[in-house]
């Protein structure tokens, strides 16, 4: 081995390898340098394009007036507010309607990925069916299905589909009772609070448990003495601060309550249907990677078919199932962009359209609208990224 380091490491080849190095870094350098040479050029080609049509740039318009409405606002919204309002308003909207549609679309998809396999032939081909249809007919038809031939159909608020007088579905959307809160609501969050952190300390107790020794360990029970207790404490200390608002049909429309508008209802079931069945054949796919033998260990075990799928198959197969699941979540925020085809105000409508259209700066509107799309893209990305770093398989070292 001295040998050959000695006959490496002569000046010669040293010299040769220094001069490699060099050249190396020479090329990467002219490259950096050509590459910010050629956004200089575009962005200086941009302004002067720009001034000679006499267009202002910049970002000073989001402190000015936006002087429209928006049908849907998560926030104190009028036509009085900003145009940096209206940001924030679409941003809102497409992350409701963004994270709404991945929790659905993972319920329903994992759902008809599991039915898929089924045994029971009739459940296996209904969720073949489902998954043949949905992902093979374009979102954006789906889209103009739900909202045009479905919503806008229903009857007037006045001859409403009632759910026990409490939920009222008609062609303005779906209303729903409001819960309000009072004084004293604070107490309950943190009842909330103590409820997620011992729901999840018990929960890693008896995983540790089942792996340490086999043993299937129930925490729901002392997790519901612990919520009574904190919910008896806090009704003691502030009663109940809590009421419902139930809507009210007065004149042409109901009052009171939360309404979901229809655009935000057809946009939602669209990419939350057709997103699902591309969830279920990930989901498929990944139960099927996982050999035969593990199930076959698991039932000799005497584990039931609920508990092996839980703690023995799916495990395994959620490092298959992960990659692919995170561009499905990907892909459903950005199709979300096409709430614009039925006017739903999302961050493309009212913020990269009518504010576009009022104040002409092209260029800063979509600029800031494709790397808000981007952020949100990275931060699912890195999201999951994490979740499958925590779900890995890890070997043990013998």
């Amino acid at each position: 081995m001295d040998q050959w380091r000695s006959a490496i490491c002569t000046p010669r080849s040293l010299s040769v390898f220094g001069e490699m190095v060099k050249r190396r870094a020479l090329i990467q350098i002219l490259l950096l340098a050509s590459f910010l040479l050629a956004i200089g050029w575009l962005v200086s080609n941009v302004v002067a394009n720009l001034q000679a049509q006499n267009i202002s740039s910049g970002f000073g318009f989001l402190n000015e007036r936006a002087g429209f409405g928006v049908a849907q606002s998560l926030i104190e919204y009028n036509e009085d507010s900003t145009y940096g309002r209206v940001l924030v308003v679409g941003l809102l909207n497409t992350l409701a309607v963004s994270i709404a549609g991945i929790i659905l679309a993972s319920l329903l998809g994992f759902v008809l990925g599991v039915a898929r396999l089924s045994q029971n032939w009739i459940i296996a081909k209904l969720a073949a069916a489902y998954i043949e249809v949905f992902r093979n007919i374009p979102l954006l038809l789906q889209i103009f299905f739900l909202y045009f031939g479905v919503l806008r159909n229903l009857p007037s608020p006045r001859q409403s589909f009632a759910l026990g007088e409490v939920v009222f579905l008609n062609n303005r959307g779906i209303v729903l009772p409001a819960l309000v809160s009072g004084a004293g609501a604070v107490a309950y969050l943190i009842v909330a609070l103590v409820a997620v952190a011992a729901a999840w300390i018990l929960r890693k107790r008896a995983l540790r448990i089942f792996r340490d020794t086999g043993q299937h360990v129930k925490f729901w029970t002392p997790l519901f003495g612990i919520i009574t207790l904190s919910l008896l404490v806090a009704y003691s200390a502030v009663g109940l601060p809590f009421a419902w608002d139930i809507p009210v049909l007065k004149g042409f429309n109901y009052r009171g309550g939360v309404q979901m508008i229809p655009e935000f209802a057809a946009l939602l079931l669209a990419l939350s249907l057709y997103t699902a069945a591309f969830i279920a054949e990930i989901v498929r796919a990944g139960i099927a990677s996982v050999s035969h033998g593990q199930s076959e260990a698991a039932s000799a075990l005497g584990l039931p078919a609920p508990i092996s799928l839980r703690y023995v198959i799916i495990p395994q197969a959620l490092r298959v199932i992960i990659p692919p699941l995170t561009s499905q979540y990907l892909n459903l925020t950005k199709n979300s962009s096409l709430a614009v085809a039925i006017a739903y105000p999302d961050i493309v409508s009212v913020f990269a359209g009518t504010s576009l259209s009022q104040v002409g700066q092209a260029v800063e509107i979509i600029f800031t609208t494709m790397m808000i799309y981007l952020a949100l893209s990275l931060l699912t990305a890195y999201l999951m990224n994490r979740y499958n770093n925590h779900t890995a398989l890890v070997g043990r070292n013998v």
